[in-house]
């Protein structure tokens, strides 16, 4: 039989080099169908003329400014569903692919018909061999989550089966060109962080579910383009969307939204004063991402 097409769709913005490295692994996939499309975010560095040059063969769409990861993304998707894609994968630009990472997930998709979105197991690539994410938990009524799956573990092996997990990661993730039409693209209002988690609620909301699938995998530069996991533009979105989508899903009383924004402030504020290596203005980040939930001010960081 005729592998379905799949279109591989990778944000660049301001990391020309790395762009270059994830577009290199793509062109040695094995799959036997796969077209590539870059969007370029208006970077600023040089990345689109050097992908133009370096990869005559990708599809390049130059945007004037940088409209996050939905709106990015929601470029490459379009043009891919408009070309015909069967299936259409979405990838950070600091993201390198194993060569045969997208077989696994079209062929989990096909023997799963409740499935509408596959995603890999995502592996840090420094250290190498430790996961990242592997699946989230992931409940709107919640402020805090925890970590990954299987965060910071060695990796689940090939033969391991795909299971249902309750959020994708955007990162690395392949969704049919059916799941796209009938939940829609990523909410571009969220801008950057939560858009995943926001589809992976609209897909449940079909009555379809999210698979991990560790026999696909992917290994990323954690959070490079703003800047790691605990930078103030990671905490910000982070409080800021996680407050927007969950309160979007899961209406609560008063008592118990208190305790869910309560719960979302102390873990940020912890998040910023410990680990962030920009405390001063981590701790800013906090207060602007809860002003900005609270005044329901979406879009880009200002």
């Amino acid at each position: 039989m005729t592998a379905p097409s799949v279109a591989a769709v990778v944000l660049s913005w301001n990391k020309r080099a790395k762009t270059l490295a994830c577009l290199r692994s793509l062109v040695e996939a094995t799959y036997p169908s796969l077209d590539l499309i870059c969007v370029d975010n208006g970077s600023v560095d040089g990345s689109a003329d050097a992908i133009a040059e370096a990869h005559p063969d990708v599809t390049l769409v130059r945007l004037e400014r940088n409209t996050g990861f939905a709106g990015g993304m929601n470029f490459g998707i379009r043009a891919a569903l408009a070309a015909g894609a069967a299936h259409v994968v979405t990838l950070n630009d600091d993201m390198t692919v194993d060569q045969g990472f997208v077989e696994p997930l079209v062929a989990a998709l096909a023997e799963d018909g409740a499935a509408g979105a596959a995603c890999s197991q995502i592996l840090f690539a420094s250290p190498p061999d430790r996961v990242w994410y592997a699946g989230a938990r992931w409940s709107p009524r919640r402020g805090y989550h925890g970590r990954h799956t299987r965060y910071g573990e060695p990796p689940l092996g090939a033969d391991s089966p795909p299971y249902v997990t309750d959020r994708a990661c955007g990162g690395a993730m392949l969704a049919p060109a059916d799941a796209w039409q009938s939940v829609g693209l990523f909410d571009e209002e969220l801008f950057a962080y939560a858009e995943d988690v926001d589809w992976s609620l609209r897909l449940r909301s079909k009555g379809r579910h999210v698979l991990v699938v560790p026999a696909s995998v992917v290994r990323h530069e954690v959070s490079e383009s703003t800047g790691g996991e605990s930078s103030p533009a990671t905490i910000y979105y982070g409080l800021r969307n996680g407050l927007t989508v969950a309160e979007r899903w899961a209406p609560l009383g008063r008592v118990r939204t208190v305790a869910r924004r309560a719960e979302a402030l102390a873990v940020h504020v912890l998040q910023a004063a410990l680990f962030s290596r920009r405390r001063a203005e981590a701790l800013r980040a906090v207060w602007k991402g809860w002003r900005d939930f609270r005044a329901g001010r979406l879009g880009p960081m200002r």
